[in-house]
């Protein structure tokens, strides 16, 4: 039982980290938010797929294979840092329900899985980081609650109003929460964003950068017993990776916007997979019908940012768009006949 309190604001909670047992089977609360994280992420990424020019196949398929790399890495980039938990026996280094994972190690692990699955199945894949991007963004904002459930994911003391008690300690920062704050603030600018990218990789670089930025900031203030360092270095393990790919994404971004020379073309589902989309994911029924119409509303306005024959041709499927060669030839075999 955890007992969490929040004295400033009046808040006072008692909570099981278990949701029920079953002989030495426990379901727990963290496993339960992370599991709807996930499928919050996933239901995101599967929606908004069309208007990446992603087939939802090729969702599913790479999160299949990226999902379980992120787990193995998340645990190896925590054992490999914090070895002398291990060393006198290493066994102990797969029993992973003990705790002990570590997001950089997931995140590195998935994106290098993503880029494989990109490369065989010859798709852009810095327009599936992007995507992803959004999606851990949600995955990672939601999961922080399962950390507070556990009472975990704390700063140092502090005297401000909504510092946090557990199990009637001194009042920390409540860490989970300023994450969780960071993460949504970036959820939301970087979705709006999505809908006006210059260039594919623009918001997995803008999520590096934001992310990174925030996660150095706040290992500043992390609970002692919290922190991974680089072996003996002293060096926080999390604020140097995040200040570092921080700085090498802010390099990236500055120099696809100032050295580029305009914006890349972004690709979306031809007319054809467009409308079969919209046919499938839609009941045809009367309450469905302005659904399908604003969805294909929204396509065709993307796709007139990217070439006007394709946002005709999404303005009425059904209608056979004929070629104006066509055209030009019917007006000469007029011509013909009469000379």
């Amino acid at each position: 039982m955890k007992h969490i309190q929040f004295p400033g604001l009046g808040i006072d909670l008692k909570i099981k980290p278990e949701i029920f047992s079953i002989g030495n089977l426990s379901i727990r609360w963290y496993g339960l938010i992370i599991a709807i994280g996930f499928a919050l992420a996933v239901w995101y990424c599967l929606k908004r797929s069309p208007k990446f020019g992603i087939k939802q196949d090729h969702l599913i398929d790479m999160l299949l294979i990226a999902t379980p790399a992120a787990i193995i890495g998340a645990r190896l980039y925590y054992v490999v840092l914090a070895w002398d938990q291990y060393a006198s026996n290493p066994i102990r280094a797969l029993y992973i329900w003990e705790g002990g994972i570590a997001i950089y190690g997931a995140i590195i692990f998935a994106a290098l899985a993503a880029w494989i699955f990109a490369r065989v199945k010859k798709i852009n894949a810095m327009n599936l980081f992007d995507i992803g991007a959004l999606g851990l963004l949600i995955g990672q904002a939601v999961g922080r609650w399962g950390n507070f459930v556990n009472g975990e994911v704390f700063g140092i003391a502090t005297d401000l109003p909504w510092g946090m008690r557990i199990n009637y300690s001194q009042a920390v920062h409540p860490l989970f929460f300023y994450e969780f704050l960071w993460n949504m603030l970036g959820f939301v600018l970087f979705h709006f964003m999505s809908k006006r990218r210059r260039f594919y990789g623009q918001i997995f670089w803008s999520y590096v950068a934001w992310y990174g930025i925030g996660r150095g900031l706040l290992e500043g203030i992390r609970a002692e017993q919290d922190i991974l360092y680089f072996f003996d270095s002293g060096l926080k393990a999390s604020q140097v990776v995040g200040f570092l790919s921080a700085l090498v994404a802010l390099g990236i971004l500055a120099y696809r916007f100032i050295f580029s020379s305009g914006s890349e073309p972004i690709l979306l589902l031809t007319p054809e997979e467009a409308a079969a989309y919209v046919s499938v994911s839609t009941p045809k029924n009367d309450s469905s019908e302005e659904i399908v119409a604003e969805e294909a509303a929204e396509t065709v306005e993307i796709a007139e940012a990217v070439e006007p024959d394709v946002a005709d041709a999404l303005e009425d499927p059904d209608e056979p768009q004929e070629p104006a060669s066509k055209e030009k030839s019917e007006e000469a075999d007029e011509t013909e006949k009469d000379n």
